[in-house]
């Protein structure tokens, strides 16, 4: 069944306008009043709802049952990554969502080839946003994760908050794999570097500030790879895949 967000009230009974670029997809995939299909808002759980008429720009449904339906990691893990060459930055957080990744950072590095202005890196959030969605209806997810905006690394790495921050470094003389042995699953967030990594002064500010530093085994994985691995470490450490 074909699954789409659709950040508006959910009420059983109803008949709702989807939005526009739900509308245009159902358009696209020809389906038709009378198929079902499902719907989620990122409040929580999904309803069924059936499609009442499709014109061409826009199409209604009739919102059915609610499903208490949720598939997401008992622990929140935010991936902190340093923005990559090219479109990968893309492929990273689609497959981040797909492991379950809670909350999406981008940050400017020292060693980030890529420098957006602030015109373009309001480009790329909406960008990126519309990939956030797209792999939560793919994955079955109920609940969107949270992009925050582009950050700069020395500045949001002294900012304090609630969870352990992790900063990835081949380094680091523990692995992400033997702390997570010894740790209780709990949130925390996963800093991940550009091509060429962190420079050894970004790594000492994140550590003097609360991080813990740990690597990724005896391999230097590819920024591209290594949070995808962490959040994949750590989903079979703490039983959540």
């Amino acid at each position: 069944m074909s699954r789409f967000y659709c950040p508006q009230p959910l009420i059983p009974g109803t008949t709702i306008a989807l939005p526009e670029a739900v509308a245009h997809h159902i358009a696209v995939v020809r389906l038709a009043p009378g198929e079902l299909i499902t719907l989620f808002n990122g409040e929580g759980g999904e309803v069924q709802a059936s499609i009442v008429s499709v014109a061409k720009r826009s199409v209604t449904a009739e919102v059915q049952a609610h499903i208490a339906r949720e598939v997401e990691l008992p622990y929140a893990v935010t991936l902190a990554q340093a923005l990559p060459e090219a479109s990968k930055m893309d492929w990273i957080i689609e497959k981040a969502i797909e492991l379950g990744a809670a909350g999406i950072v981008p940050l400017a590095a020292q060693r980030c080839v890529v420098r957006l202005s602030a015109e373009r890196a309001e480009k790329k959030l909406a960008h990126w946003q519309a990939i956030i969605v797209s792999a939560s209806e793919q994955s079955g997810r109920n609940r969107v994760a949270q992009l925050a905006p582009l950050q700069d690394f020395n500045q949001w790495s002294r900012q304090q908050d609630l969870h352990q921050r992790i900063i990835l470094t081949p380094r680091a003389e523990q692995s992400l794999a033997d702390w997570a042995r010894q740790q209780p699953p709990q949130a925390v967030t996963l800093m991940v570097g550009p091509e060429g990594g962190f420079t050894e002064a970004e790594e000492s500010a994140a550590m003097a500030a609360g991080a813990v530093g740990l690597s990724m085994g005896p391999r230097i994985l590819r920024t591209e790879t290594a949070g995808l691995a962490a959040l994949a470490i750590l989903g079979a450490s703490w039983s959540g895949m």
